[in-house]
């Protein structure tokens, strides 16, 4: 847990900078000052040795870096014979030496500072005449790894993270993503290899490539070192928004983790870790966002490279790119044979039914649902996320799945398991508690249909009863006399042609036979009516709502006639009181 003394004092440096920042700029001095004062003390024991090694080292031009993460112990270093207490000696030129010793940290390091734009927060706390007196602030608080273990440090790191993005909440939510949800994604995602995770030794590698803060793979990390402290989770990750990068990466610095596949840039134009794939993924992709400034480069890598590349299954249309990341997902995925991937990422509820038969977002369903890739789509409560009330769902897919679940998708109703928040944050008023996340996971698990007195909450279906044909229904075209107008030329010689404004379509389900549906369906109605089998097409949607509605009958008649001449007979008597 964070230590609560250690959070107030990082804390009261707001106090500081009240009137000189607006409240929701805190985050942009306090975060990198911390990490800043973590790592000069984490480096503290070793300073004096990599100082004089850099020294030896220059002398002999040869590049030092690996020499110094030697001395140092660690996986950064930093020779300059500055740190936080030498800064204090020389108040006169404080802004230059932090400039000169932030530069000499090893370069991934110095990619958080330059991420945080750290040097424009310099400058204008010195312009404030504020540089001096919160530097000091830092420079006295320890933050030695024997005072505060790396988990202590990253449960502070992370409440500060939560702080900020509370006041800030109207971005909050693109980076952040509630903590309680991710233990859910967690949870589903190592159910079914607990035991191949407790045994000693094991390393597994987890990828988000929409890191954000680096929640995901924090609450990842921490779950599995519940499971097994000797397991070990290699953390990879890419993140757009460069102040989240620099979050992610700090955070990931401060708890020990290797950097170095922490990414910054747009995932699905750049991947930043190509024909790399992992063991586990999880994804919060912005809900609903356009993808037209990175149009040219996602439909060059689909034409060029088809289903070699990310999107051979198709592109969803340009207001909406979550299937993007989906589809990036699944190309991330091991092959089968080498063990498999399993993933959780959390979608609204546009791309279960976005899209006729033949539309990008209907042939990528199609890919995932004939692949038999999706394990289960759970439905969350409303208002769950920080910067929207709109439903959301948590996708959960993989390549191995267990031998019960194949060909099977489970659907998972759990937008009634929530309990009200204490404080709302943003438009976030809701949250899981502990036991509605073990009862979800508990639903996962056992895979079978539950239903709470006449509610479903969880239903089991085969992959193709998602699956339908759309068929084209042509009527003839017919003359001022009625007479059926038929070809004169090639191949429609003596065929009736159709009248276009009678032409209509039937969804056909996959499972049916379609002579037989169109004999029952439409034949009694339209005895003229054939079908135009070249125009066929096959579609897959998810209509989620309707595997869970429950058909309520009316009231009878009666019932609601008496209840109308009571409110009736109460009006007239209150104006006849109002007319005396």
């Amino acid at each position: 847990m964070p230590d609560p003394n250690l959070s107030s004092f990082i804390w009261s440096v707001a106090d500081l900078l009240r009137g000189d920042y607006k409240q929701s700029e805190y985050g942009r001095v306090i975060l990198p000052f911390t990490v800043l004062r973590r790592l000069d003390c984490v480096l503290e024991a070793t300073k004096a040795a990599v100082v004089e090694e850099f020294a030896k080292r220059v002398q002999t031009k040869v590049n030092p870096e690996p020499f110094l993460l030697r001395k140092s112990g660690q996986l950064f270093s930093n020779p300059s014979p500055l740190d936080m207490k030498k800064l204090m000696g020389d108040q006169d030129h404080i802004k230059e030496n932090l400039f000169s010793y932030i530069q000499a940290f090893s370069p991934a390091v110095r990619d958080i500072f330059e991420s945080f734009d750290f040097h424009t927060q310099i400058d204008r706390l010195a312009k404030a005449g504020l540089l001096y007196l919160i530097t000091e602030k830092f420079a006295n608080i320890d933050l030695h790894p024997e005072a505060v273990s790396n988990a202590q440090m990253g449960a502070v790191f992370e409440e500060l993270i939560r702080k900020f993005a509370e006041i800030s909440n109207e971005t909050a939510g693109e980076h952040f993503t509630p903590r309680e949800v991710i233990r859910l994604m967690v949870n589903l995602l190592f159910i079914e290899d607990d035991e191949a995770l407790t045994k000693p030794g094991v390393v597994r590698s987890i990828y988000d490539p929409t890191a954000g803060t680096g929640g995901m793979l924090s609450v990842a990390g921490e779950h599995l070192a519940e499971l097994n402290p000797d397991a070990r989770l290699v953390m990879f990750g890419q993140e757009l928004n460069p102040e989240s990068y620099a979050i992610c990466k700090a955070d990931m610095l401060i708890k020990g983790q290797d950097i170095a596949s922490i990414l910054p840039g747009n995932t699905l134009s750049e991947d930043g870790l190509p024909g790399r794939s992992f063991d586990y993924m999880l994804s919060n992709p912005p809900f609903g966002v356009e993808w037209k400034k990175i149009q040219n480069a996602v439909k060059k890598e689909a034409a060029d490279l088809g289903f070699s590349g990310r999107f051979g299954p198709g592109l969803p249309r340009v207001s909406d790119g979550s299937l993007l990341f989906l589809l990036h997902l699944i190309a991330k995925m091991q092959p089968a044979q080498d063990g498999g991937s399993r993933f959780g990422i959390v979608l609204n509820g546009s791309p279960l039914f976005t899209g006729a038969a033949g539309s990008g977002e209907s042939e990528i369903r199609r890919y995932v649902l004939e692949n038999d890739l999706v394990e289960a789509i759970i439905a969350l409560p409303t208002d769950m996320f920080y910067n929207t009330g709109i439903s959301t769902y948590v996708w959960i897919v993989t390549n191995r799945k267990p031998k019960a679940r194949r060909g099977r998708l489970q659907l998972i109703d759990a937008s009634s398991f929530w309990q009200k928040m204490r404080k709302s944050l943003g438009s976030k008023r809701k949250e899981l508690g502990p036991e509605h996340i073990e009862k979800i996971t508990r639903l996962f698990g056992e895979f079978r249909e539950v239903a709470d007195g006449d509610t479903p909450i969880s239903r089991i279906f085969k992959n193709e009863e998602f699956g339908y044909r759309t068929i084209t229904v042509e009527r003839p075209l017919r003359d001022e006399a009625g007479n059926v107008v038929v070809g004169t030329k090639g191949k429609q010689k003596g065929k009736p042609q159709p009248d276009t404004s009678l032409r209509d379509t039937e969804n056909v389900p996959l499972g049916e036979d379609v002579e037989e549906y169109f004999a029952r369906e439409v034949l009694p109605h339209a005895p003229d009516a054939w079908i135009d089998h070249d125009k066929t097409k096959v579609g897959y949607e998810i209509p989620f709502n309707r595997h869970f509605y429950v058909f309520k009958p009316p009231r009878p008649l009666a019932e609601i006639d008496a209840e109308l001449k009571t409110v009736t007979d109460k009006i007239l008597a209150m104006i006849g009181e109002l007319s005396q």
